[in-house]
């Protein structure tokens, strides 16, 4: 079976080593050596300047903590086209997301249409980097500063990307990311939060761990989000090999790019300025017909690519924002490519082969 994606397993032997020494420590969680330890070597790959990273128990906790923060129960102009987390969680935190349609080319948030969008109940922007592809961040955080809001970014597909010569991660009042088995990056399940203001990352910090000032106070509120010692072993594990896994999938991207017709298929346009991480390969067909029989064809021969991200989100049950025309025709239209390291040549030719006989 060739899936849409598969996760990188370290060798066992060297996940073990690691692990040994939260056993010897019988420490498992509440920010063990191996959490502080994967945060500062994720620091130092990431060549961060000003954020501070903290690591949580998965990829939704951070963009919670995020709107719980800074939404404000107000609401939050954000994305129609991004998985479901980034929406429900605007209406988990008692927020209203007001969905701004995407440029047809970038699939992120289109900027041009944010101003129209903000009324006087607005508190932030909530923007998805789409399949580690930037958002226009300067303009939106132009935007921002002109109407006193805040900027939260779902970059949960962005580990390694990097925006104008510096971590996609410096962006923005708090940026989060996805450490989840399926990322390219991971600590089997696990996130990331990110934030340059001092005052700011504190609330996080706290907000992350039940609301402790120490054992006995509490600054105020919070919720369970800390990773555990287990999970950042993974992590220290996998971060090693990552340089490796970006050059398999660079390779993967590489051949798609060039041998899949343009004349089938419309491909992601990458913001300039951007060094990508080659983390997906959305291909958007001319219709829904030919997406479908394609995808049937693949999965006849036991080959698994994903519908990334369908349905658009202003069709969710629990929102009532009418249609975003775009992302509504190209959430029928797109669907994700198989793209994982190990992936061989010989699958690639025959996945091309059959994208472009239809």
């Amino acid at each position: 079976m060739i899936p849409v994606t598969k996760t990188f397993i370290p060798p066992l032997n060297e996940y073990s080593k690691i692990l040994e020494r939260a056993f010897d420590n019988n420490w498992l969680t509440n920010r063990g050596e191996l959490v502080c330890e994967l945060e500062s070597e994720l620091a130092k790959f990431l060549a961060l300047d000003e954020a501070r990273i903290l690591c949580t128990n998965n990829g939704t906790t951070p963009i919670q903590i995020a709107l719980k923060l800074l939404g404000q129960n107000g609401e939050v102009i954000t994305t129609p086209f991004s998985y479901v987390a980034t929406t429900s969680s605007i209406v988990w935190e008692n927020c209203k997301p007001v969905f701004v349609d995407i440029h047809p080319d970038y699939l992120t948030i289109d900027e041009s249409k944010i101003e129209e969008a903000i009324t006087e109940k607005t508190t932030c922007i909530l923007a998805t980097h789409v399949f580690g592809n930037p958002c226009n961040i300067s303009e939106i955080e132009r935007i921002a500063k002109k109407h006193d809001l805040k900027v939260i970014f779902d970059a949960a597909h962005c580990f390694g990307v990097e925006y104008k010569g510096k971590s996609i991660f410096e962006y923005g009042d708090l940026s989060t990311c996805s450490f989840h088995a399926t990322k390219l990056f991971h600590t089997g399940e696990g996130g990331a939060i990110f934030c340059k203001d001092k005052e700011l990352f504190n609330r996080v910090y706290y907000s992350h761990n039940f609301g402790h000032d120490g054992p006995l106070k509490f600054h105020g509120l919070g919720i369970n989000g800390k990773m555990s010692e287990l999970s950042a072993a993974m992590g220290l594990c996998v971060l090693p090999y990552i340089k490796e896994i970006l050059s398999n999938r660079e390779r993967i991207v590489g051949y798609y790019q060039k041998h899949l017709s343009k004349k089938v298929l419309d491909l992601l346009a990458i913001r300039k300025e951007t060094k990508w991480n080659f983390s997906y390969f959305p291909v958007v067909f001319k219709s829904e017909d030919q997406l479908i029989k394609t995808e049937t064809l693949l999965n006849e021969l036991d080959i698994y690519p994903r519908r990334y991200f369908y349905p658009s989100l202003t069709e969710l049950p629990y929102v009532n924002q009418g249609i975003c025309d775009i992302s509504t025709s190209i959430s029928h239209r797109v669907m994700c490519l198989p793209l994982y390291s190990g992936l061989l040549n010989e699958d690639l030719v025959q996945i091309v082969k059959i994208l472009n006989e239809i």
